[in-house]
């Protein structure tokens, strides 16, 4: 059985009430957490394209994408869980691991399938919940990963339609 179905929790996949890139989120992290996501993008096989600036590049250890220069080109980790479906990652600080997917490719139960198995992988691997808030709300998440429950669960009601 799927972690969320697709009814239950279509609304929070919708782009006009979530926007187009909501906010995915790990709180409470470290320099080891970013290299252990670095290395389940590895182990997974997913496709992946690391760059700095615009300029793809190898992929370094996460002490040195996290070690540069606060006015330094912005690096960015653009992840492939599944052709069509891009997660782009921006490694700007230790203390939380950020990333954003593009919900118009995260359509009806496959989509919703394939967030749950990404936010699912990465909770799994790091031991820590996951969280997705709408596009600017950060601090209101709506659907995370649950590492006690060990599966993606509603964390709001949708809104009344």
């Amino acid at each position: 059985m799927p972690d969320l179905l697709w009814d239950d929790a279509k609304d929070f996949f919708d782009p006009d009430l979530m926007g187009t890139l909501p906010d995915v989120s790990v709180a409470g992290t470290s320099v080891e957490d970013w290299q252990a996501v670095f290395d389940l993008v590895r182990a997974k096989g997913w496709t992946w394209e690391y760059s700095v600036g615009g300029v793809p590049g190898p992929l370094p250890p996460a002490t040195e994408v996290l070690s540069r220069p606060a006015d330094a080109e912005t690096a960015d980790l653009r992840v492939w869980p599944v052709p069509e479906v891009l997660a782009i990652f921006r490694p700007m600080s230790a203390d939380e691991i950020d990333f954003d997917v593009d919900l118009r490719e995260l359509q009806g139960q496959a989509g919703a399938d394939t967030l749950c198995g990404l936010l699912r992988a990465i909770g799994r691997r790091l031991g820590k919940p996951v969280a997705m808030a709408a596009e600017g709300d950060y601090g209101n998440p709506v659907l995370g990963f649950d590492p006690v429950a060990d599966r993606v669960v509603l964390l709001a009601d949708p809104p009344l339609s």
